[in-house]
C-alpha cells in the first residue's frame, strides 16, 4: 500500500509512457477426457508477437474444470500427474456438486492446480526452466477451450 499520493511509476524507475500490454486470445481443443496438452509453442508465439522486451507474461485458463501448470512435457509424467490428480481427487467421492452436475473432482482438480501462470520476460524472452512446458491439464473433455495471453512491459 503506497502511503503517499505518488503512483507507483512515480516511486520507481518505471516510465509509464514506456509500459505497453498486449493481449491474445486462442482456442484449443482437449480429445479425452483427461489428459493434458502442451499449449507452449502456442504460448512462446503469442509472447514473442506481443514485441515485449521486458516485462511480465500472464497465461489465464479461463475454465472451471481444467488447469494450467508449468512443467515438462514427457508422456510418462503427464501420466503420472493425471494418476496423482485421480489419486488425490477420486472421480466418485461423495461431493456436494455431483448432484448438479457429475464433475466435482474436475473442478476440485483445477482448483487445487490452478489456472494461472506469471513469468518474466527479459531480452525478449520468457524466463523459464529448461523443462518448463505450458500445459493444460484437461479433467472434463473433450471440449473446446480458451487459453488468455497478456503481457505488459517495454
Amino acid at each position: 500500500m503506497w502511503l503517499s499520493g505518488k503512483s507507483s511509476c512515480e516511486k520507481s524507475a518505471i516510465n509509464c509512457d514506456d509500459m505497453k500490454t498486449w493481449f491474445r486470445e486462442f482456442s484449443f481443443s482437449s480429445r479425452e477426457r483427461r489428459e493434458i496438452v502442451d499449449l507452449t509453442g502456442q504460448v512462446l508465439e503469442a509472447a514473442g508477437q506481443s514485441g515485449i522486451k521486458n516485462g511480465l507474461l500472464v497465461v489465464q485458463l479461463p475454465h472451471a474444470t481444467a488447469a494450467l501448470m508449468l512443467n515438462e512435457n514427457e508422456e510418462g509424467l503427464k501420466q503420472d500427474i493425471l494418476n496423482k490428480l485421480d489419486d488425490l481427487v477420486p472421480a466418485r467421492g461423495g461431493y456436494q456438486h455431483d448432484r448438479i452436475d457429475d464433475n466435482a473432482h474436475a473442478h476440485l482438480k483445477s482448483a487445487l492446480v490452478g489456472s494461472s501462470v506469471v513469468l518474466p520476460i527479459v531480452d525478449g524472452k520468457v524466463v523459464r526452466g529448461t523443462w518448463q512446458s505450458f500445459l493444460a491439464v484437461e479433467q472434463d473433455g473433450p471440449r473446446r477451450r480458451r487459453l488468455a495471453v497478456f503481457v505488459m512491459g517495454e
